[in-house]
């Protein structure tokens, strides 16, 4: 048999449990086709030989913002600032580089008030320095942004008889007047003076992100949320998607999560949608699965509650220091209860963004229910974050089959700041991680990209020693993994939750050729943050060569 490629490594851990280690790997067509032995008597039309380096299967971010995060390339680095003082500097620099045609801009992204003593900008400060411009600074949980009184004027905010948005707020001080900070889902006042975003700048946007994604070893991704709310950025986003990847500029596969606000009414024969003849879709009865190895739909993506960061994640008990603040929900429950249930018995998997107890509870319900009244849907039901979860909530999503995706890249630069919020009584519930495995669930790895950074190593190394900037150890040693359990977190368990082991997640014989060479096991790295990444490749092509690649020998 004439093989496109064979790869060889010091080990290739396949991550299947039939052949846990192998040393050459064949492939043809994209696909694995057998490993050592099984390649006796092939040849190949190229080798690599990557000396004692290891192979693993391909990293998967089950749940990322890929668009927002390509767009932020452009806009200004808030996150390096430390200071109200330093941070006004950048944005008197941005100021003076910024395009000086009519209603440009000044965009910024990554801003943490824990960098300035846990402050946020004067909005008086904001206006001397943009003017009329308008301004636009998102916070690094995704979950509020920063403006100016130029901005708020153009949005309406300061019209008399303005009301919040139901899920958001315009923040005021006690007299009344916007301080610039802007909740959840009144960010859509601000976004909808930006958008529709050209198919263009998007394709752009995808270009640049999952360029990056590959040198971070990155195969797969889940993008959550296109299409509509205040994390959609066009109503044609797929549009974008399928443009990036006819034209090369789609670096990793990409599963796409159609926002709950993207859905409209469908109604169909009473005897389809489990039933009931109507539901919400995307039209022609497309649902999740659709598309191919390369770029499919998920599922259904749905913001229920804020963020720990913002203290608005929703809560059963009081945010530490935040009397009377158990945060909030971003609509009424029934509202969610009947919304998620028309797309259900349209055919549609749920993703329910819910990262306090009392929205976990909420989404538990609602998952539960739907599960024993329609049964599964295509692909997996799952919890995004499930951020802060009682004993009895993990519990319970391993006993209905719930998937979730807590984030171990949280846990460095942010777990400090969320054990403060919480308190050592329920700092043990945060962002868990062997708790989860014990009790069965299915835990995906994920990054929340921009929210935190997706180098796949830094984020393994935190789900072993769960270690927080200034030494914690978030939840106690116990909650720490193995280094296998980590890497399973990015490639089996992250493929199962998406939907998508029976082609990527481990390597095996007919799978998807998707695999990340280290310069090191991550089995036995003494630093699994520090292991080098020599190469990725997708479908048996390289699609990131590291300055590491000298030990790969190409015959």
């Amino acid at each position: 048999m004439r093989l496109d490629l064979v790869v060889r490594a010091g080990t290739i851990l396949t991550m299947d449990d039939s052949r846990p280690t192998a040393r050459e790997m064949g492939i043809v067509g994209g696909r694995i086709v057998g490993f050592d032995e099984e390649l006796s008597g092939c040849t190949a039309e190229r080798t690599e030989d990557f000396g004692e380096a290891a192979i693993t299967p391909g990293f998967i971010d089950a749940h990322c913002h890929t668009t927002w995060w390509g767009l932020g390339l452009s806009a200004l680095d808030l996150s390096t600032a430390r200071g109200l003082d330093e941070l006004y500097a950048v944005l008197e620099e941005g100021m003076r580089q910024l395009d000086q045609s009519p209603g440009a801009w000044l965009m910024g992204t990554g801003f943490n008030n824990k960098n300035h003593n846990g402050l946020f900008p004067d909005i008086k400060q904001l206006d001397a320095i943009t003017g009329d411009r308008p301004l636009y600074l998102r916070h690094v949980s995704g979950h509020a942004s920063i403006t100016n009184t130029a901005t708020l004027r153009l949005a309406g905010a300061l019209e008399s008889g303005f009301t919040n948005p139901v899920g958001g707020a315009v923040v005021r001080d006690s007299n009344g007047a916007p301080t610039g900070l802007v909740e959840e889902a009144a960010q859509g006042l601000i976004q909808n003076l930006l958008l529709p975003y050209s198919v263009d700048q998007i394709v752009g946007a995808l270009d640049a992100a999952t360029s990056r994604y590959a040198a971070e070893g990155i195969t797969s991704f889940t993008e959550a949320g296109i299409g509509g709310g205040w994390i959609g950025h066009s109503t044609i986003e797929v549009t974008a998607y399928q443009r990036a990847l006819a034209s090369g500029k789609l670096h990793a596969r990409a599963q796409l999560m159609p926002a709950l606000d993207a859905l409209v009414e469908q109604v169909s024969h009473a005897e389809d949608a489990h039933g009931t003849g109507s539901g919400l879709g995307l039209g022609l009865g497309i649902i999740a699965g659709f598309g191919s190895e390369h770029l499919s739909l998920g599922p259904v993506k749905v913001f229920m509650d804020g963020s720990l960061l913002g203290a608005t994640a929703a809560m059963t008990e009081d945010f530490c220091g935040h009397q009377h603040n158990t945060g909030y929900l971003l609509d009424d429950p029934q509202a969610y209860r009947d919304r998620v249930s028309a797309a259900y018995r349209a055919g549609w998997p749920v993703a329910l963004h819910a990262i306090g107890d009392a929205a976990i509870d909420l989404a538990i319900e609602i998952i539960s229910g739907l599960q024993e009244l329609h049964g599964p849907n295509a692909l997996p039901n799952r919890i995004e974050h499930f951020g802060i979860a009682r004993p009895d909530q993990v519990a319970a999503v391993a006993r209905h089959g719930i998937a979730v995706t807590p984030q171990a890249s949280f846990i460095g630069p942010l777990g400090d700041q969320f054990a403060t919020l919480v308190g050592p009584e329920r700092e043990g519930w945060l962002y868990r991680g062997q708790s989860l495995l014990q009790a069965g669930v299915l835990a995906a790895g994920s990054s929340d990209l921009p929210v935190a950074d997706n180098n796949v190593r830094r984020a393994m190394a935190s789900a072993v020693d769960r270690k927080t900037e200034n030494g914690k150890v978030l939840g106690g040693a116990a909650e720490g993994l193995s280094a296998l359990e980590a890497l399973r977190l990015y490639t089996v368990n992250a493929a199962k939750a998406t939907g998508l082991f029976a082609d990527r997640g481990s390597l095996s014989r007919g799978k998807l050729a998707d695999f990340v060479v280290l310069s090191e096991s991550p089995l036995i790295a003494k630093d699994i943050a520090a292991l080098g990444l020599v190469c990725t490749f997708v479908g048996g092509k390289q699609s990131y060569s590291g300055l590491e690649a000298s030990v790969a020998t190409t015959v």
